[in-house]
């Protein structure tokens, strides 16, 4: 917490807010992720435990930013003293100590730690009462936050399956149909250049395997 409040440095003029505008970027971001997931599903293909975890608990997560969104509403955080400086520059300056007391505790967060870290922040710097009393709505924001940095994540490694999955569908066809094209089929894959992901190669070994 010290270090974190020895590094923001305050804006003084007033802005209009970004919290809401981030947490509808935040909301079609993990919808597109859970549709790409579904429909990995629906297709029979296998996704990992984080990916099963998002899909079965999608439901809490709406919950989660309809209830956000009730509480943030238009105007609210623009009385918050925000920042001019780092990842959260624009934001209130609340919200990005929720974001590092979140980092901090691996995506979990409980009052002792919260108000360890808060307490921490305040031998340095004091908050206002306005932001003390928006660290709940602060923390279910930077929660989303949190899950859609997650949610990236698992998207960019099922996207790099479903190459995986196309490219050893060629390969295994070609190979029962036609072995004198294989090297064809090779030499296209080399020309995509995909990404060599530990995903990619995982997935990609595994079919080749027939598994």
């Amino acid at each position: 917490g010290k270090t974190l409040a020895g590094s923001h440095k305050l804006s003084t003029e007033r802005a209009a807010s970004r919290l809401l505008r981030r947490l509808a970027e935040n909301e079609e971001v993990l919808f597109e992720v859970h549709g790409l997931l579904t429909e990995a599903v629906t297709g029979d293909r296998r996704i990992a435990p984080a990916g099963e975890w998002l899909l079965d608990n999608f439901y809490l997560i709406e919950e989660q930013i309809r209830t956000a969104k009730r509480h943030l509403p238009k105007g609210y955080s623009r009385e918050l003293p925000r920042l001019v400086n780092g990842p959260s520059a624009g934001l209130p300056r609340v919200y990005d100590i929720a974001l590092e007391t979140i980092s901090h505790g691996d995506g979990r967060v409980d009052v002792e730690s919260l108000g360890s870290f808060v307490a921490s922040y305040q031998t340095v710097t004091i908050l206002n009462l306005g932001e003390l009393w928006a660290i709940p709505t602060m923390l279910r924001l930077a929660l989303i936050e949190n899950l859609r940095r997650v949610a990236v994540t698992m998207a960019a490694g099922r996207i790099d399956r479903n190459r995986a999955d196309h490219w050893a569908d060629r390969i295994t066809e070609i190979a029962r149909t036609d072995p004198k094209s294989l090297i064809m089929v090779i030499a296209d894959m080399t020309r995509a250049d995909p990404r060599l992901s530990s995903p990619f190669v995982a997935e990609f070994v595994r079919r080749l395997q027939g598994q």
